[in-house]
């Protein structure tokens, strides 16, 4: 942690000299940096976001020295989900270091420097910061000539990413598939379809952009040859504001699991029995979290458009290793032993993010996210009937009464979802609002039946809601 603090203090007087907008944010807030000498002092500086900093200054003053055109970047958008999409400058020192990330867990979690792996890039292409982000990392891996180690580009298209499958498995050792999680259920749902033999294949799994359940987890590796439940997989945590800032450890997994065995640990460790966090490392030098609130994520790193402060909109916590081995009621070396996973080991503090503070809908007053509708739809019971992809928006009827609309894929080749199915999805999303919901269930105490959701089902890939070769929208407000 301390780590942290120096690199964080030192971006800040770095900032405050060299960043043209934030020289005007910090006098408009009648700051004298010099004043800020220590992490206390840091720690309550204003915090950045989008409206009062990013959208409030030009573009090329939010860069080092006010210069944009006259360096090298490359640009990214945010996806518009909550909102007009904003662009980042990134340079290439973010792409190393993310390139530096990604090999330490390339390394450990999939034995790169053991095994001739090709790695299908199966994020989206284009404006957003996932697919060239990682083409850009697995490239800069690559040339440095130590692995033997390829990538192919089929982006967010799946028969192109089953055919590279189904052409190069038999060259390789190894095949990572980088992909949105539910996307990659495509993958494999669409792939089985084919006749593709995914327990032939050493297959590993790197995501992004989204949680996922343990279930989840335990689907995509019922279905592969990869039966290594704490190193087949790995989910990053990143932003298009500041890259990937940390990512799933086999200790952040084995972790998850294990406190997911326990009500009481539930409770003592995410703050909440029902609730279940992404829960990842990070490497202290190139980020700062905070917990700003009691529970909103607060970040600082050096990017293109360097940020101190600045809130993710994320709620979430941070926990260095002797916090999280209190809560959790375990010690990592123990943990890591059972599992036989201690070479995979790092001490490294933790950040467990639940889903965006503003991502969400309003229903009678009280928030609905979709990891709650997700977790009822990634039930093995519904894994042939729906592909787990939805869209949720509250709606009025005649009377201006709200009522929540959720759209739901179909399974592919699925061409009308059954009346008993239609039932038990409606049942169990009912189930696991009024579990994680405590509003839910007071309104429905009151209400009833009148606030259940309404569920529309539409066939695999509808253009208006499950459009391919694009991220999934959840909600719409």
């Amino acid at each position: 942690m301390i780590r942290g603090e120096r690199m964080a203090l030192n971006l800040f007087h770095d900032m405050a000299e060299r960043v043209p907008a934030y020289k005007k944010f910090l006098k408009g807030n009648r700051i004298d940096h010099r004043s800020i000498t220590s992490i206390k002092a840091f720690a309550q500086l204003p915090l950045l976001d989008k409206q009062n900093y990013l959208r409030a200054y030009p573009l090329h003053e939010l860069c080092w020295d006010g210069e944009l055109t006259s360096r090298q970047f490359i640009i990214s958008s945010t996806s518009g989900s909550t909102g007009e999409p904003f662009y980042f400058p990134r340079t290439a020192e973010q792409d190393a270091q993310y390139a530096l990330t990604a090999e330490l867990y390339l390394r450990t979690n999939f034995q790169i420097h053991k095994k001739r792996t090709l790695y299908v890039n199966a994020f989206p292409l284009g404006v957003w910061i996932g697919g060239l982000f990682t083409y850009s990392a697995v490239t800069k891996i690559a040339n440095r000539g130590q692995y033997s180690l390829s990538i192919i580009n089929p982006g967010i298209n799946v028969p192109s990413t089953l055919a590279a499958i189904r052409k190069f498995a038999p060259m390789f050792d190894q095949i990572i598939i980088g992909s949105y999680a539910p996307f990659l259920k495509d993958i494999l749902d669409e792939g089985k379809q084919q006749g593709i033999a995914w327990d032939e294949i050493d297959l590993g799994f790197i995501f992004s952009a989204e949680g996922f359940s343990e279930e989840f987890r335990d689907y995509v590796l019922s279905h592969t040859k990869a039966k290594r439940k704490h190193t087949a997989t790995l989910n990053h945590y990143g932003t298009v504001d500041l890259g990937t800032m940390s990512y799933e450890t086999p200790i952040s997994i084995l972790l998850r699991r294990h406190v997911l065995a326990s009500d009481t640990l539930r409770t003592q460790l995410f703050g909440h029995p029902y609730k279940v966090p992404t829960l990842t490392q990070y490497l202290p030098e190139q980020f700062f979290f905070e917990e700003e609130s009691g529970d909103r994520l607060v970040c600082s790193a050096r990017s293109g458009l360097p940020l101190v402060r600045y809130d993710l909109k994320d709620l979430g916590n941070v926990l260095s290793v002797s916090e999280m081995e209190t809560r959790a009621n375990c010690t990592l070396a123990s943990l890591a032993s059972s599992a036989k996973v201690t070479d995979t080991l790092w001490r490294l503090p933790f950040v467990q993010v639940f889903e965006r503070s503003d991502f969400s809908v309003s229903y009678y007053a009280f928030q609905i996210y979709p990891d709650t509708i997700r977790r009822a739809l990634q039930q093995p019971d519904f894994s042939l009937v729906c592909s787990g992809k939805f869209l949720m928006r509250v709606m009025y009827d005649q009377n201006h009464n709200q009522e929540l609309h959720i759209n739901i894929e179909e399974y592919p080749g699925v061409h009308q979802v059954s009346a008993l199915h239609r039932r038990k999805l409606l049942r169990a999303i009912h189930q696991q609002l009024l579990k994680e919901s405590s509003e839910y269930q007071k309104t429905y105490a009151e209400k009833g039946d009148r606030i259940l959701p309404t569920l529309s089902f539409w066939e695999h890939g509808y253009p208006e809601f499950f459009a391919s070769g694009k991220k999934q929208q959840w909600i719409k407000k």
